[in-house]
């Protein structure tokens, strides 16, 4: 552990102080150890029943594949992509998985060697070449990857693989054939874009992405219309995609890292973290050889800030709401009420979880190694951040702006223009003893960017997710599924037909374990009792994941 991460812990990290120890953590290193493809569907072991009205394919992303020859990559977000189908029909299930053949993969297995850098790995200069084409090529600007291993995003009612570079790629849904390379720079002036948009409900899809050049660093809105009546070609179309608003840094020497980004039923959200980009050592780390998650530093001593954005006319709005550093991948749900913005996210206090999971780390031995490992990291927990709209020059300073009667948390205007936010807990304390949560999910058909009650997570007893948890943001209330050994994925819920309740549906979660081969299995729970309905048996060996959806079929 460094004396940086010992020093933040000790003094800011609360999330951390207030979740238990754990001692005698089991191996996870089968999790991330690279599997085969599967590309015809194979049947699965149905155990307990599967609703007959589910029908569709859920579709899962992540790593597959670590190394290549004797080159082995350094971090897990560096794996090739490989991608998962579950396809649900009348109670059965099948399964098949297709490596992303982008050009990342195809040229790493033409070589046999890692040839693309990916986030934590650089590739290495040929060794076939001489010396002094090894050294200059070190001056080369690297080559982006097109390795999309997070999510499955839609746009225009086409299904891409994305990660967090400008490329991505289009996939059949049905077959998982990887089509085309989709380059964002050919459609808007953005150099990278999220995994995570959002969507509105007409098929409208937003999404960010930063630009730099010589008048400093933005961040962009990205929107991107709905898809046009009538048969659409088969190819990939991004046409009309256009820049909402561009927001410039606060530093632009150090702008921020960011993952995802809030959206309510009129407004988009930046969220800007003390995760900074030093943009020094970004024009240097390909001479000195070093990967691209050497440039994120944690630096507390920044406010997070909250850039709200009118989603139809592109206004930014001129009050800086800030709060005390934190950080935030994922985001649960944002809503307008009675003239406030209400925000709910998982949130931690110590930025650097991100450059921590490599594969030395993950792969640690069972017990001492592994336990020292998880109980140095951070733990995410939900909070709600309130946001006052009716901001003005004539807005008292000094005195809690939020009227909301169901809301804690508070806005106070400090100044010109400035409101500190203070935030509200959206948990009690039976959620530390799952370790904190990540990865959250909504009734996202019905209720996102409008009033809610209910999310699922996954809890975090170890350093890969041990549980799957079912919050209730009135109550603060949680519902736990948890079984020792047993390692979820991210849970999606899939509506019922004609459901009359928010949580009237189900929720679908892959099952992984280290401790026995071919062992996975596709979870279904009811999402109102939180117990399980039935299981399809995966007769293969799937690693731990990243993101996924469910694609509803008539």
């Amino acid at each position: 552990m460094s004396s940086t991460r010992k020093n933040i812990n000790s003094s800011g990290d609360n999330a951390t102080r207030k979740c238990p120890m754990a001692s005698g953590l089991e191996s996870i290193a089968p999790l991330v150890r690279s599997v085969e493809e599967t590309p015809e569907p194979i049947t699965t072991v149905i155990k307990g029943k599967i609703p007959s009205w589910i029908y569709g394919s859920f579709l899962r992303n992540g790593p597959g594949k670590f190394e290549f020859s004797i080159n082995n990559f350094n971090h897990w977000f560096d794996g090739m992509a490989l991608m998962h189908r579950f396809h649900i029909r009348d109670g059965e299930v099948t399964y098949s998985s297709r490596f992303l053949r982008s050009d990342s993969y195809v040229q790493n297995s033409e070589k046999d060697r890692i040839v693309v850098s990916e986030f934590g790995t650089m590739a290495m200069p040929d060794p076939c070449k001489n010396f002094f084409a090894r050294f200059f090529s070190r001056f080369k600007v690297p080559q982006a990857t097109d390795n999309a291993l997070v999510n499955f995003v839609k746009y225009k009612g086409d299904y891409y693989v994305s990660t967090e570079t400008h490329y991505m790629r289009r996939v059949d849904p049905q077959s998982l054939e990887t089509k085309e390379k989709v380059d964002w720079t050919q459609y808007v002036a953005v150099n990278s874009a999220t995994a995570h948009p959002h969507y509105d409900r007409d098929g409208t899809t937003y999404n960010m992405g930063n630009s730099y050049g010589r008048t400093g660093f933005f961040y962009n809105i990205i929107r991107v219309p709905p898809p046009e009546k009538g048969e659409q070609e088969d190819k990939a179309d991004l046409n009309g995609a256009q820049i909402l608003c561009s927001i410039p840094a606060s530093d632009s020497r150090k702008p921020s890292y960011f993952h995802s980004f809030a959206m309510s039923e009129n407004y988009v959200v930046f969220i800007e973290q003390p995760i900074k980009l030093d943009l020094l050592k970004f024009m240097l780390f390909r001479i000195q050889g070093k990967s691209f998650h050497k440039i994120m530093t944690w630096e507390p001593q920044y406010d997070t800030i909250f850039h709200v954005v009118n989603k139809h006319t592109g206004q930014q709005s001129k009050v800086r709401y800030c709060t005390p550093a934190m950080f935030t991948l994922h985001q649960i749900n944002a809503f307008e009420d009675q003239g406030f913005l209400v925000m709910d996210m998982c949130c931690g206090d110590n930025g650097e979880v991100i450059g921590d999971f490599t594969l030395e780390n993950l792969r640690r031995p069972a017990g001492e190694e592994m336990d020292k490992f998880y109980n140095s990291m951070c733990r995410n927990l939900p909070r709600r951040y309130v946001l006052p709209l009716a901001v003005t020059d004539d807005t008292p300073c000094n005195q809690n702006l939020v009227t909301l009667p169901f809301c804690q948390a508070t806005a106070v205007k400090t100044g010109c223009g400035e409101v500190l936010c203070t935030h509200e807990e959206l948990y009690d304390e039976e959620l530390l003893q799952y370790g904190g949560l990540e990865f959250p999910q909504i009734n996202y058909a019905q209720y996102n960017a409008q009033p809610y009650r209910y999310f699922y997570a996954c809890g975090f007893g170890h350093v890969f997710s041990d549980s799957l948890l079912k919050m209730d943001v009135k109550t603060k209330k949680l519902t736990a599924w948890r079984h020792s050994g047993l390692f979820p994925s991210e849970p999606v819920f899939v509506p019922a037909p004609n459901a009359k309740e928010e949580d009237d549906g189900v929720v679908m979660s892959v099952i992984v374990t280290p401790r026995m081969e071919k062992s996975t299995f596709l979870l279904f729970l009811d999402a109102k009792t939180f117990t399980e309905l039935g299981r399809a048996e995966v007769p293969v060996n799937i690693p731990v994941g990243t993101h996924g959806v469910f694609n509803e079929m008539g």
